[in-house]
């Protein structure tokens, strides 16, 4: 029996492509010192796009997200590009994804909660 819905999975899936991309900028943040190193990121529209379109598919087929090198920061005299204000922002805006996703997540959740509870009456 499945409690969830479509919406519930889709947002599921919003939430593990937020925790993809903060667990990247934990990446990039961590390899700031790092000679050479290229800050790495997700397209998070197509990669949500793409887990929308494979709503009702087996979770376990779900692609993970293509990671590449983002394009058009500047670079250290080392190579690397990372920046710690852009990291800070992607972060902060990561937590706010985050955050919307798991109120999505309750509300359907209380939605199934009042519709079973209606029944009990």
């Amino acid at each position: 029996m499945q409690i969830g819905s479509i919406l519930s999975e889709a947002v599921g899936r919003y939430l593990d492509l937020t925790t993809d991309q903060m667990k990247l900028t934990a990446s990039n943040l961590a390899n700031i010192d790092t000679p050479g190193y290229k800050t790495q990121g997700i397209d998070f529209a197509s990669a949500f796009s793409g887990a929308i379109k494979s709503l009702g598919d087996d979770a376990s087929t779900v692609s993970t997200p293509q990671v590449s090198d983002v394009q058009g920061l500047v670079a250290r005299g080392d190579g690397n590009n990372v920046s710690m204000d852009r990291e800070s922002l992607d972060l902060a805006k990561e937590q706010l994804q985050f955050r919307t996703g798991v109120e999505f997540l309750k509300h359907e959740y209380s939605r199934t909660m009042s519709a079973i509870h209606a029944d009990a009456k």
